[in-house]
């Protein structure tokens, strides 16, 4: 198979590396022609994955969109707000039914669809994936090991991406849940702001298991709404990027949490940043989901609360440690 990765930010980079050593025919897409420049003089990503040498013999670098979508497979590599802007870009270039790879997590502000429905709702006959889990680009472009979950309908071209995806250090396991897996890999980014929001204030290890903990029950009664599956929840996009994304410190929603909680302004934090924290665009799309559909999220609610200017991150851990005694529970 031949695979065009349209994005060069660190996940995009690290996944077209994996797939150019495992000797597919792969194209990096790069929305400014000064960073392919940049990438195939020092054969690494300096802004985005520094430290990690790229196979250029068999991965070539293009700002040019028309030659990356001449390709088998189309692995989608941009942040969740830049997906409708990719696919309205490509859909006059493409074919009637290509085969897509998403690997954004997020879901979209104005019409409340997740990534792979963004996808089908410009090109209906695509064949859409997403690709989700505890997966740092820094760690995979290091070939440390990885368990992944692709998900999608056709189980029969699922399976074949998944060979061809796999390596002995990148493990695919193949799900049906699609919506599933992006609820999933969506709201734990959110959470992962509440840990960092908690180890910024000072806070410890108890403090961080029972955020994630809680958390996940959030996952749990949100994504039963929409008839996700259990073991979706408990798989590698729910449980297991939860406390990857909440522990980690390459985790980039971790990252903004803390600093929130060290008492700085998010604005300034973002201004820094060259990558983008998903988190902080999904709070509020999915505080305004749970509130429509009547799910008790108080952990998203505090998060979306102090990012509006509305609590300190202080009140935001007594909003949440206050609340009225119940039974243990989803």
């Amino acid at each position: 198979m031949r695979f065009a990765v349209l994005g060069a930010g660190g996940w995009g980079t690290a996944f077209a590396r994996l797939l150019a050593i495992s000797g597919h025919e792969t194209v990096l897409w790069a929305r400014d022609a000064r960073q392919v420049e940049s990438i195939v003089a020092a054969r690494q990503n300096t802004k985005y994955l520094p430290g990690v040498e790229l196979p250029l013999a068999h991965l070539r670098v293009t700002a040019d969109l028309s030659e990356a979508i001449t390709e088998d497979v189309l692995v989608f590599a941009v942040p969740s707000f830049g997906v409708a802007k990719l696919v309205e870009r490509i859909s006059p270039l493409v074919g009637t039914a290509p085969a897509i790879v998403n690997l954004a997590k997020g879901i979209d502000r104005d019409t409340q669809q997740t990534m792979s429905e963004v996808i089908r709702d410009v090109l209906p006959k695509a064949k859409v994936f997403t690709l989700s889990g505890p997966s740092h680009a820094e760690e995979v472009g290091k070939d440390i090991p990885t368990a992944v979950v692709l998900a999608g309908p056709d189980l029969v071209l699922g399976q074949q991406l998944q060979h061809e995806i796999a390596t002995h250090r990148f493990r695919v396991y193949l799900s049906e849940d699609i919506r599933g897996v992006e609820l999933c890999a969506t709201i734990k980014n959110i959470i992962a702001l509440a840990t960092g929001i908690s180890d910024g204030l000072g806070y410890g290890d108890n403090s961080r298991g029972a955020l994630i903990t809680r958390g996940l029950a959030e996952m749990v009664r949100f994504g039963r709404t929409f008839d996700v599956r259990d073991e979706t929840f408990f798989g590698l996009s729910g449980l297991g990027d939860l406390v990857a994304t909440c522990t980690s410190q390459h985790s980039r929603n971790r990252y903004v949490g803390w600093r929130l909680g060290r008492g700085e302004c998010l604005e300034t934090i973002l201004s820094e940043m060259a990558m983008v924290a998903e988190g902080v665009h999904a709070t509020t799309i999915v505080h305004e989901m749970a509130l429509q559909r009547h799910v008790e999220m108080p952990i998203t609610e505090a998060v979306y609360r102090l990012l509006q200017g509305k609590a300190s991150p202080l009140s935001l851990v007594e909003a949440i440690m206050t609340r009225a005694p119940k039974r243990e529970g989803i």
